[in-house]
């Protein structure tokens, strides 16, 4: 088959997507132009540009927000979205689909998350910024397995799975810490709406409606109700990607049997002379297209379609409107306060001392097994890399905090800790190689 011109440039940047470790590059590079950006000599403008208003309109309701809100609260509830397809995802089919295989990630991730937060607040126990202990619990799924694909092919694939896992029970963990501690004043008019649509969309999921776009439209109303009640409008996104389908029309046999007729009648019907084909043949091709969207979920199909954009866009986009803070000649003085040092020695630490201890106790008192491949040497790599907590602790700080002190110093943690856990976990794992 020949190439299209346009094939030369698309080819090479659709391998990169798909290679596993590209969207940390991508994140990473985002927040190291965030941070050039804003210590540079346009650094008024870093500020600037997201606080530029931005508003739509909806009969009599306004949504007038500053750009990063819109980035904060808008397309992060696309993040949680697909984070929630995942979820659902595991939860049926996948890591999490069974007790028995759900057990050990989910206690690990249960310590990945307990460990810091007592971290954090025994450096900010009696203070105002109390209220930030939620911010150390997380682990950032995508630069974790992206410097875990960095860390060489000797790394067992199970290795790779037990950290998905782990890292998805953790986002689960850190959905129920935003919706239960870090939500506003509730109005209860707007959230009954909202969970009105939902069983819309549940009963739409019964009846066997499929069609993106009815999921789409209600679930924008969602996040519409939910932003205003007051309860984070980035559960919505969660809870709306629960109700999307999870079955197939026809199974693997039938889709078989079936897309074989259709190639045997493709085979003898008679072509046109030229690149045209028959109206026969374009009905087949039509059916075939028909019948593999039968053979696929629409949850998988929807988790497919936007990862590209959450990995490449929003994930980046969010980094580069959140991570540009001053870094001034006090830098390490600032690293001393309570909310850095607790936020800091939480993720490098206590996701070390949790994620680690938690397995340890889980497999010393056989109620779960290390999974297959998987020595203690790989778990204690795995718990060194669950301390990069950037997207999830950054959004919770935003959350946690209304003081921009107390938000840039819980950056400086977050960073400084991410930076800190990252090259200690991919230098171990890398070393395992030699051992």
């Amino acid at each position: 088959m020949s190439k299209a011109p346009i094939d030369r440039v698309i080819q090479p940047v659709n391998r990169f997507i798909h290679q596993e470790y590209t969207s940390g590059i991508v994140l990473f590079l985002s927040v190291v132009a965030a941070l050039i950006w804003a210590n540079s000599s346009a650094a008024e403008s870093y500020h600037h540009t997201w606080e530029l208003p931005f508003a739509l309109r909806f009969a009599d309701h306004v949504f007038a927000y500053p750009l990063h809100i819109w980035i904060n609260d808008g397309l992060m509830a696309i993040f949680f979205f697909v984070i929630g397809l995942e979820l659902k995802r595991e939860f049926m089919a996948g890591e999490l689909s069974t007790l028995k295989k759900a057990s050990l990630p989910m206690v690990a991730a249960l310590g990945g998350m307990l460990v810091p937060a007592l971290i954090y607040v025994g450096f900010n126990y009696g203070t105002p910024s109390l209220h930030g202990w939620g911010i150390p619990m997380a682990t950032d799924i995508a630069f974790a397995l992206g410097l875990l694909s960095l860390s060489g092919s000797h790394i067992p694939s199970s290795v790779k799975v037990f950290l998905s896992a782990l890292a998805v029970a953790d986002d689960l963990g850190a959905v129920l810490v935003i919706a239960f501690f870090y939500t506003a004043k509730i109005d209860f008019g707007f959230l009954l709406w909202g969970f009105g649509f939902l069983g819309i969309l549940l009963a739409g999921n019964l009846l066997g409606i499929r069609r993106s776009i009815f999921y789409l439209i209600l679930g924008i109303i969602v996040w519409g109700c939910f932003l205003f009640s007051g309860v984070h409008a980035t559960i919505a996104g969660v809870l709306v990607a629960f109700t999307i389908p999870a079955r197939t029309r026809i199974n693997e046999s039938e889709y078989l049997e079936k897309i074989t007729s259709r190639l045997k009648r493709f085979e003898v019907a008679i072509p046109l002379h030229g690149p045209l084909m028959t109206s026969d043949q374009h009905h087949i091709i039509e059916e075939i297209k028909g019948l593999s969207l039968d053979a696929q979920t629409p949850l998988q199909k929807i988790e497919h379609t936007l990862h590209p954009y959450v990995a490449f866009l929003i994930m980046p986009l969010f980094a580069l409107a959140n991570a540009g803070m001053h870094i001034g000649s006090n830098f390490f003085s600032e690293l001393m306060n309570p909310v850095s040092a607790g936020v800091g020695f939480g993720l490098v630490l206590g996701k070390l001392t949790g994620v680690f201890g938690f397995t340890y106790l889980m497999v010393k008192f056989k109620i779960a097994d290390l999974p297959d491949s998987v020595n203690w040497k790989h778990v204690l790599g795995v718990a060194l890399l669950a301390g990069v907590g950037f997207t999830m602790s950054l959004f919770v700080s935003n959350l946690a905090f209304s003081d921009a002190e107390h938000v840039d110093a819980a950056k400086y943690g977050i960073l400084l800790a991410s930076l800190v856990s990252g090259t200690a976990g991919i230098i171990y794992l890398r070393s395992l190689a030699k051992g």
